[in-house]
């Protein structure tokens, strides 16, 4: 009887010494497009170093059909979290979806302006006549194309403008059917790889264009706050390891992302490019957070553009209150 009193009593001191395992969060992010783009290489490498595991939370990566599907699904619940532009919730939220940005991957825009350095191109204003590509026409690469040409006095009908793809501005562009595009990053660095002299320019330079945004549902915002802090949290780190060396992440990186496995330097340029031209910190507005400013001159131009037809207020628009 002793025995047995004794052993009840070192089990009850194990477990009173042995804290509770408790259950990580479910959480479902929705990318626009492809996982294994170099643009999510931030939350591939959050989740495969075990950031979103540390702050609790069991993260499910599903892509959706683009950035409108997307900020759908979040707004209705299908998805806890989405990417999306910081531009995004302009779009959909005058719409009736009440989705906001959580977080603001870079200070810098997304979008970058790149033309064959044998097009005669060394500006926004070089684009009359010229043929662009872009991703499609309800798309940012679209909406900041925009608003480079207006920048140099012109409209979109200064312009040949197609909507092809991304395979089909990185072909178009390699083959000259293409003079320019808007785009991102990698883009770039794909018709380069093709053996095409490249030129490009940051969209930010003339106008306030936006990085990736993590968006959310007010919903999620006010029921989980604590998962949205942790994701964002998570992401960030990776973003800032990306920056402080993009060699060592490019590494990391291709080793387990095999549709980039053996291309660690063409991944190494892609992400310092992203550390140079989209994710350094803006004046006055930490890695992570928004300029109400900049939302607000977005929104007066794509009323003014015609690309909405109500002005949403700013402040129902984004959230700085997760990072940190």
């Amino acid at each position: 009887m002793k025995r047995l009193i004794a052993m009840a009593a070192a089990a009850a001191a194990l477990a009173l010494a042995t804290p509770v395992s408790m259950a990580a969060e479910k959480v479902t992010y929705l990318f626009p497009a492809p996982d294994f783009l170099p643009a999510f290489a931030p939350f591939q490498l959050a989740k495969h170093k075990g950031y979103f595991e540390e702050a609790g939370l069991d993260v499910d990566f599903q892509v959706g059909k683009g950035g409108a599907d997307v900020a759908v699904q979040v707004a209705v619940g299908n998805a806890d979290l989405g990417g999306g532009i910081g531009d995004t919730p302009i779009i959909v939220r005058a719409n009736g979806l009440d989705i906001r940005g959580v977080a603001l991957l870079g200070g810098r825009g997304l979008t970058q302006l790149a033309w064959r350095a044998d097009s005669g191109i060394s500006g926004p204003a070089d684009l009359k006549g010229k043929t662009i590509g872009v991703l499609s026409f309800q798309d940012t690469t679209y909406y900041n194309l925009l608003g480079v040409l207006a920048s140099a006095g012109l409209s979109k009908a200064d312009a040949d403008i197609q909507a092809v793809g991304p395979g089909g501005i990185i072909q178009l562009t390699i083959a000259g059917n293409l003079q320019a595009f808007s785009g991102v990053p990698e883009w770039i660095a794909a018709v380069e790889a093709a053996g095409v002299e490249m030129e490009q320019m940051p969209v930010d330079r003339v106008f306030p264009a936006m990085a990736q945004a993590i968006i959310a549902s007010d919903k999620t915002i006010a029921e989980r706050p604590e998962v949205i802090e942790g994701f964002v949290a998570a992401v960030l780190k990776a973003i800032r390891e990306i920056s402080d060396d993009p060699a060592k992440a490019a590494v990391e990186y291709t080793s387990f992302m095999q549709q980039h496995a053996g291309k660690e330097a063409e991944i190494e340029a892609i992400l310092r490019a992203y550390a140079e031209l989209v994710y350094p910190e803006g004046e006055n507005q930490p890695l992570g957070a928004f300029d109400p400013q900049r939302i607000a001159e977005v929104q007066t131009f794509y009323l003014e553009s015609g690309i909405v037809q109500k002005a949403v207020p700013v402040e129902d628009l984004y959230t700085n209150e997760f990072v940190q």
